[in-house]
């Protein structure tokens, strides 16, 4: 059995710093090739600055490195995406299909793309939104990670490409700041809450959409490629779900531990975005064929991200209090290796 050797491309990302980090604890950290855009002379480990667009450079990495499992992270997000629709779709689009493309001239072993709750359009169900119903995205974004779900199960059905995808909701890191997304809002409240500042949201107060925890996050991208290839029946890409919250819901959750927040809403552009999403989903498919479950909620995740963030922090911030019912929460972290 040929050694694992892993790929991450887009690893600086807030999606890729956090799953790198997980992949270097389960198989060692010479076994995971950050690799982004940038220069990065702080990074651990293996690192290299990759255009993914360059597909000389991208087949002659994974072919000098014997590389055999390719993370597919880098994109541009909803909100940024709206600003440049041109490069959004180069970037998403042609980055997969160069990523497929050599996956299937290598015959790697596996390859993880992440979708978007962003597929789903204003014609989708509002609420416990199914795998399969009427998808017509209405964004840049949104219409890329679908037209990547019709690419991604078709390396596999013609080429028989082990690729496997997740339709994230909004996700939740305290590793890296905003990154463009209209979800970002939840991520960029918790610095201006612990800066004392008003928060300014760009959402109305009662816009429900999905969310999810990084550490969830990532534990099921863990468990979706871990999972043995008969059990991944869905080769598109997999709903998944934890919570579904409002501004206001994640403002009120926030103020019974900083009780002196203050938002404000200012809705502009991306609030058409929010609108056009599902409120919560429905993730049965994960569920029953690889064991999907969630661990944090709403309030296990708002204690643990301002507990981590102000444990962060350079200069003194308003002391957090202690939930009076945090005791019920079951928190699941990622297992050390």
């Amino acid at each position: 059995m040929k050694p694992v050797k892993i790929l991450v491309i887009g690893a600086l990302g807030q999606l890729g710093t956090e799953l790198t980090a997980a992949l270097r604890k389960q198989h060692g950290s010479h076994a995971v090739i950050a690799a982004d855009r940038h220069t990065q002379d702080t990074v651990q480990g293996p690192y290299v600055q990759l255009d993914v667009l360059n597909f000389g450079a991208l087949a002659d990495l994974v072919r000098r490195e014997k590389v055999t499992q390719i993370y597919l992270l880098a994109a541009m997000l909803s909100a940024s995406g709206e600003q440049n629709i041109h490069a959004a779709w180069e970037l998403n689009m042609q980055g997969l299909i160069h990523v497929l493309k050599i996956a299937a001239a290598q015959r790697l072993d596996k390859v993880f793309w992440p979708s978007s709750i962003a597929v789903f359009g204003p014609g989708s169900p509002k609420h416990l939104c199914p795998q399969d119903t009427f998808i017509q995205p209405n964004t840049i974004y949104g219409i890329s990670k679908r037209s990547g779900e019709y690419w991604c199960n078709y390396y596999f059905e013609k080429h028989g490409v082990d690729v496997r995808s997740l339709r994230y909701p909004g996700l939740i890191s305290h590793s890296t700041p905003p990154g463009g997304g209209t979800t970002d809002y939840a991520v960029d409240i918790f610095y201006k809450a612990l800066d004392g500042q008003t928060f300014r949201c760009f959402l109305k107060e009662d816009t429900c959409l999905p969310m999810m925890y990084m550490p969830d996050a990532v534990r099921a991208t863990l468990e979706l490629m871990e999972a043995p290839k008969e059990q991944v029946r869905v080769r598109t890409s997999y709903n998944l779900a934890a919570m579904s919250f409002s501004p206001c819901d994640l403002a009120a959750a926030i103020r019974e531990r900083l009780p002196a927040f203050d938002i404000q809403y200012e809705p502009d552009y991306r609030q058409a975005i929010a609108d056009s999403w599902p409120a919560s989903i429905q993730d049965a498919s994960a569920r029953q064929d690889w064991g999907w479950k969630p661990g944090y909620d709403l309030n296990a995740m708002v204690t643990e991200m301002l507990q981590q963030l102000q444990e962060r922090r350079q200069t003194p911030a308003p002391p957090v209090q202690t939930h009076h019912d945090q005791d019920q929460y079951v928190f699941t972290k990622l297992s050390e290796p």
